[in-house]
Formats: C-alpha cells, structure tokens, sequence
C-alpha cells in the first residue's frame, strides 16, 4: 500500500491523517477500521470467490466502500498497519478448532503485530474484537461482548468471544502458511456444506452494539439486550443491506430466494 492508498484508506474509516506505529495509533485504526467497514460475504452467495490480491482487496473495500469476510478485511488492515510502519505477521487460524481438529485450519485470518509487545489484532471476526488484545492470558469487556484469549494445552492461543454461544478460533504465533489460506478460501467460498455457502450474512459493529443480517433475520445486540426482526422481502433486504450496512450492491436482490430456502430449511422444517 503506498501514502496515496493509505491516504484513501484513513479517509473511508473515518481516521485522521496524523498517524505513526505507535500503540496508539494502533488501537485508533484498529477501532475505526471495525466500526466503518462491515463484515460481509455476499460474494460468495452470487456465486464468487473474493480475492485474496491487495489490489482486488483495496479497490473492493475502499474504492467501492463495500465490506469483506476475514481474508479481505484483515488483508486490508495489515496492508494498512505495515503501510503506517508497524511489523505485521499474519496469523492462520482455525474456527472452532476444539470440534473440528486441524482441519479447521486456516478458515480464518488474524493479525499479530508488535508494538511495545506483541498483539492480536482482528476486523474480520464479525467485529467481535473492538481494539487490539495484547498476546496474554487476559479476558476483557469490548461490550456487547467478553473477548479473552488464553493458550490450550497443545501449545495454542485461544481467541473466543461471547455475548451468548461461546465461538471461537486458535491460532500459533507464528507466520501463516499462505498455501492453507488460500485452499480454505476457495474451500469456504465454494463447497456446498460451507458456512458462507449456504447462509448470508452481514454484520455492522458499533462502539457498544452490534447489527447482525443472518439470512432474513436483522438481529441488534447492545447496552439494550438483544432485539430481532425478520425481512419481509428482497425489496426490504436490499434497502437494510444500503442503510443499515453501507452495502450498496443491487445484485445482493438475486440471492434473495436462496435466502428464503434456508430460512425455511433452518426455521419452518424446526416448528
């Protein structure tokens, strides 16, 4: 990423100019970056497979204003974190890893940066993670959530968040194995039994809330409690996806009768 990129980057996550690899600059973006840019895997339910290039990655996010899943929002932010000067090593992780064993590798990407220590640092966990976690035993309130990271008895780092189910991911400190990346982006982008293949979702952090779009069901999470509605139809799905996401995208219309399949499969089939 060069200044006038990073330039632009600053501009669509609503931070100042003036920054520096400093541990404050660090929390800043990190913060901006999770409360501009929203969580989405649309692509994948249009039948796409989101790059992993900078290039695609930046013009997608910035230049459109569009959101991504882990992959692309944390590509972007540790292309903007090393643009700043900061050591960024990006880390190979692996979701639930504690039901679905070593497989599970490499379905998600985080950030390790070291900044007066080491910290993980993550926008494309649905936002769970509000600012940078130093690399330690510790748990912490980024509310509507508790995010804590601990290490497993086979030598793992544990990252998990909860507001209600417990989800989580592991990771080793150490650089990820690029090749796993991307077999498991294309695994998540295109097999039948993937969780982006078979359920839309989009998800908008604020700074003590958060806006989910699961499907047809808009749940908001926050200081409140937990409220839900249900979409009535594509007309309603594409206007919550503009003014609600910040995802202008008329195509997000075409998926909307896999988006009723499922939600009948998921709920109808269960009353």
């Amino acid at each position: 990423m060069n200044d006038g990129e990073l330039a632009r980057y600053l501009e669509r996550i609503g931070h100042a100019w003036n920054v520096r690899p400093d541990l404050g600059t660090l929390r800043s973006v990190h913060r901006a970056h999770v409360t501009a840019i929203p969580f989405e895997a649309l692509d994948v339910q249009l039948g796409e497979v989101p790059s992993l290039e900078p290039d695609a990655i930046f013009e997608k996010l910035v230049e459109r204003r569009r959101g991504g899943w882990c992959y692309e929002m944390n590509g972007l932010l540790g292309a903007a974190l090393q643009a700043i000067g900061f050591d960024v090593t990006r880390l190979s992780c692996g979701v639930m890893r504690q039901d679905g064993g070593e497989e599970r590798m490499g379905t998600h990407l985080a950030l390790m940066v070291d900044c007066d220590g080491r910290w993980l640092c993550d926008a494309g966990f649905g936002g769970s993670l509000l600012e940078p976690l130093p690399l330690a035993a510790d748990a912490r309130e980024h509310a509507p959530y508790t995010v804590s990271l601990e290490q497993t008895e086979d030598g793992y780092w544990r990252f998990t968040e909860r507001a209600e189910t417990p989800f989580s991911y592991d990771f080793r400190a150490e650089p990820a194995d690029e090749a796993l990346l991307t077999a498991k982006r294309d695994w998540q982008a295109t097999h039948p039994m993937s969780n982006f293949t078979l359920n839309s979702v989009a998800m908008k952090r604020h700074h003590d809330s958060q806006l989910i779009l699961r499907g047809r069901v808009l749940t908001e999470r926050g200081p409140g409690g937990t409220t839900t509605h249900t979409v009535a139809d594509a007309d309603e799905f594409v206007e919550t996806l503009a003014t609600r996401f910040g995802i202008d995208e008329p195509r997000a219309r075409e998926v909307w009768p896999r988006i009723l399949a499922r939600h009948a499969e998921l709920f109808e089939a269960a009353a």
